[in-house]
């Protein structure tokens, strides 16, 4: 089982210091798509089975609906992949989001604020998305895994072992909690720079680029490959 974990892309951001360089933030949201369309082409080309993005996919404040169609459509690319989205605090699956309201192509699952489980033969696929832009409890740390016997994924948006009383208004969840849960992996988003080892289970993938001049470090995309047993 061949998977890619994305998270954080914040499509349509304003960036509001570039726009106001020779509206240099607009080159960037175009950058953006581009970025995303190689991850599409490096599924298609690799015939990855499952993409997951923990959250942030939009922003929903300025997000344009072109933009969903261009996403989607990428998407269509790739119908022999299952996508899994986790809705996080800038993209939230508000009643009147894209979430709901978009006819989203029949390999896209999109989680709302009720833990959901999706099962194949060899994996199942556990998730939780935001429905506001706070989420305080979202009762993640108490999932129960039904078949240990398979390849157990968890794909959800949120700090892990946060002080900051801001960051406790985004999901907060303990690292250690998370790790007696037994997953296989666990697909996070929220930070916007890697934690990935090949070791590490708990994986933020970080964002695909940079999107401010304080985000230095390694961005991108996390490719793995489980086999159970």
């Amino acid at each position: 089982m061949k998977f890619v974990h994305i998270a954080d892309l914040h499509l349509d951001a304003p960036f509001t210091v570039l726009n106001a360089n020779n509206r240099l933030g607009e080159k960037r949201r175009e950058e953006q798509l581009k970025i995303f369309e190689k991850v599409i082409n490096y599924i298609k080309t690799n015939k990855i089975e499952f993409l997951f993005i923990s959250g942030d996919l939009y922003e929903n404040e300025y997000v344009r609906e072109k933009t969903i169609e261009y996403i989607n459509n990428l998407f269509k690319q790739i119908e022999n992949t299952e996508i899994f989205i986790s809705p996080g605090n800038h993209d939230p699956y508000l009643k009147n989001s894209y979430y709901r309201t978009y006819n989203w192509n029949t390999n896209v699952h999109i989680f709302d604020n009720e833990i959901k489980k999706y099962s194949y033969e060899n994996i199942d696929i556990y998730g939780f998305g935001f429905n506001d832009f706070y989420i305080q409890n979202s009762n993640i740390e108490n999932i129960k895994i039904e078949d240990k016997e398979k390849c157990n994924i968890l794909v959800v948006h949120g700090s892990l072992d946060t002080s900051q009383n801001q960051e406790k208004a985004y999901n907060p969840m303990s690292y250690k909690k998370l790790q007696d849960l037994g997953f296989d992996y666990i697909a996070l988003g929220h930070v916007h720079t890697t934690n990935y080892t090949k070791e590490e289970k708990i994986v933020y993938p970080g964002s695909l680029v940079a999107l401010g001049f304080d985000e230095i470090g390694d961005h991108g995309m996390i490719v793995r490959r489980y086999k159970k047993g």
